[in-house]
């Protein structure tokens, strides 16, 4: 009996055990899976493309003295805001002061000679007039009379230049602007041969960027102009945007001013020059930033960087085709705008290409396409005619 017992218990297990085999064997393979797809379309988009950029104030006014001197005062510091006409600096005038007194009083002696040579003239003319005395007389004394008048004309044309330079020890700034460095104290022998001005007051109402373009650039960029001469593409030329050192997009927007008419032979580039508003003073000569050139591209492909794989240096898409097969195509990439690539060849407007999830695919693997756009797609941020 408990040999039944024992055979019939042994035959449940192995029941048991062929239908757990059974149940961890593999089940038939799946269907299509579905994937997000677009079809490519032509655009007119505005690219921009960022120059790095010098900032100057639009005058840079070197402060220099006209005459030598010490300086006695220094009426301003450094990043001062200062007007024009307001007095900067002061030097010692007691040499010129000296001179201006000695040159009044040369006045007075070449006025006392006039005078004098005045009289001698209106004494003599009646004499001469009557005969008594020879015309001789009259001219030697009318001679005297204008050789007198020349030297208190020279006289007064001395005072005047001493004045002047006494003058020039009240230095003062030529425009409205910030002081710059003060190389030089209280004390300092200045004179007009120092290399290094007083200060630098910089005008920075409005700001100038400079920066350059190579010829390729240039060449690109002028094809898009309209006009005949340089002055008319320069007019048609699109405001253009400044970026700061610190990544942020300053507040007001520039005008191209000038294009250089000379290509660098050394650097074979071309200096461009556009102008800021700087109503509060944000800007300072000196600084560096990025001026963004806008760019307009008509019926143009563009394609989600996401919706590309990248095989031996090139990049792919898969196209989807006849049955809803999909196969990999190379593409050709004629420039990158933030998460799109803008594409010169390898994708027709019309096609359908895969958005997402492209490391499942593989070539001729049959999808069921899903239209519209898929979660991480998001807004295309580029500015959109």
């Amino acid at each position: 009996m408990k040999k039944n017992y024992l055979f019939a218990g042994i035959i449940i297990l192995l029941l048991g055990f062929t239908s757990c085999k059974k149940g961890n064997q593999p089940q038939a393979g799946h269907g299509p899976m579905p994937f997000p797809v677009k079809t490519a379309e032509k655009s007119d988009v505005t690219t921009y493309t960022e120059y790095a950029a010098n900032i100057e104030g639009v005058q840079n006014i070197e402060i220099r003295p006209k005459v030598d001197g010490f300086i006695d005062e220094i009426y301003i510091d450094e990043g001062d805001q200062v007007t024009k006409g307001q007095l900067l600096f002061k030097l010692s005038a007691e040499t010129l002061s000296q001179q201006v007194k000695a040159a009044k009083a040369n006045i007075k002696v070449a006025e006392a000679q006039v005078f004098s040579a005045q009289v001698e003239v209106d004494k003599i003319t009646p004499l001469v007039e009557k005969n008594i005395i020879s015309s001789i007389q009259l001219k030697t004394a009318t001679s005297n009379l204008n050789a007198a008048k020349a030297q208190l004309a020279a006289a007064e044309a001395q005072y005047q230049n001493t004045r002047e330079n006494l003058e020039y020890t009240m230095i003062k700034s030529p425009v409205e602007g910030i002081v710059g460095s003060l190389p030089y104290k209280v004390g300092s022998l200045v004179g007009r041969t120092e290399a290094k001005p007083l200060t630098t007051v910089s005008n920075i109402k409005n700001v100038h960027a400079y920066f350059t373009l190579n010829e390729k650039q240039l060449l690109q960029f002028n094809r898009q102009l309209n006009g005949n001469t340089a002055n008319e593409k320069i007019k048609k030329m699109p405001e253009v945007e400044l970026v700061l050192a610190d990544g942020s997009l300053y507040d007001f927007k520039g005008k191209i001013e000038t294009i250089n008419g000379m290509v660098n032979p050394r650097t074979g580039s071309i200096s461009y020059r556009a102008i800021f508003p700087n109503p509060n003073n944000l800007l300072r000569s000196g600084i560096s930033g990025k001026v963004k050139m806008p760019s307009d591209m008509n019926d143009i492909v563009l394609l989600p960087q996401k919706a590309t794989f990248e095989l031996q240096g090139k990049k792919f898409v898969y196209l989807v085709g006849k049955e809803n097969k999909v196969e990999s195509k190379e593409v050709i990439i004629a420039n990158t705008m933030d998460n799109h690539f803008i594409v010169k060849g390898g994708v027709n407007p019309g096609q359908q290409y895969v958005v997402d999830g492209l490391i499942k695919l593989r070539d001729g693997m049959q999808i069921i396409p899903q239209s519209g756009q898929s979660k991480a797609d998001g807004n295309v941020a580029f500015s959109q005619k």
